[in-house]
């Protein structure tokens, strides 16, 4: 027998669902239509996806973009997962602040650390001159906010773990590296690995801090769909848009299959 108020909640649902993801579809629908501008349908075709292999200007958009999302992605696993190993296990002073202050990058508006990090940039200039806006300025734009989400999600798992565990591996004779390699981190394996996906998605989907931080010939996939909506939406766009919305559902279901569950507390003897 049906709940009362369960359709109301059922409705409810669906017109939140349809207002948040009925555009998503839209792009993705007339990415295959076959008229080049306007919005009546002309018909089904997939020459639009086609086009963009043999666009040059979309190649080196994608070739950025995934160098600037894979180079940032493995520095900021690397830190963040240390530093998610730190907080979690170690006690220290400041600690408490330093966990705290880490969700500050978290919550602070796109635009307001873009314009920090390009004034930023520009005092850096006025001592080395050699450092130009570009890749290089890019990929530490985006390990700034990558670290504190690896970071949570790292220590979260951690505080998932049993320490006992790694104690019983010291009492048997494991040093500290020995133990936190072939203990702590394959038990904590699948949140690093949760914390890699989804800073990897965060940095394919980036267009406010990369567009400030970037240079000639650094133009990624967003900032170029940005550019390109200026002279009007055509099919090409929409299979541009379509490709990442693609890499984004699948670096968010990689990040779902990878999320740590429950480490039971009591072994079994």
């Amino acid at each position: 027998m049906r709940k009362r108020g369960s359709l109301p909640l059922w409705l409810t649902s669906t017109v939140l669902y349809l207002f948040l993801y009925a555009p998503i579809v839209i792009v993705v629908i007339y990415s295959f239509n076959a008229a080049r501008l306007g919005a009546g349908w002309k018909g089904f075709t997939t020459k639009w996806y086609g086009a963009l292999l043999e666009d040059s200007q979309a190649l080196a958009a994608a070739k950025t973009t995934l160098l600037l999302a894979l180079v940032s992605t493995a520095i900021s696993t690397a830190l963040g997962t240390l530093l998610g190993y730190g907080l979690g296990r170690y006690r220290f002073p400041g600690r408490e602040f330093a966990a705290r202050f880490l969700y500050l990058p978290v919550f602070v508006p796109d635009i307001v650390m873009a314009v920090a990090l390009l004034l930023f940039y520009s005092l850096l200039r006025g001592w080395f001159e050699f450092l130009e806006l570009g890749l290089f300025t890019m990929v530490l734009a985006h390990v700034t906010f990558q670290i504190p989400f690896v970071t949570i999600v790292v220590r979260s798992r951690l505080a998932d773990l049993d320490p006992t565990i790694e104690e019983a591996a010291r009492d048997l004779g494991a040093n500290a590296w020995q133990t936190f390699r072939h203990v702590t981190l394959p038990m904590m394996f699948p949140g690093v690995m949760a914390g890699a996906l989804l800073v990897f998605t965060l940095s394919l989907d980036d267009f406010v801090v990369s567009f400030f931080t970037s240079g000639p010939g650094s133009t990624t996939l967003p900032i170029l769909i940005y550019s390109s909506v200026k002279r009007g939406v055509t099919p090409d766009i929409n299979a541009l848009s379509t490709l990442l919305v693609l890499a984004s559902i699948v670096g968010t279901v990689g990040v779902m299959l990878f999320q740590p569950g429950k480490t039971p507390k009591n072994l079994p003897a």
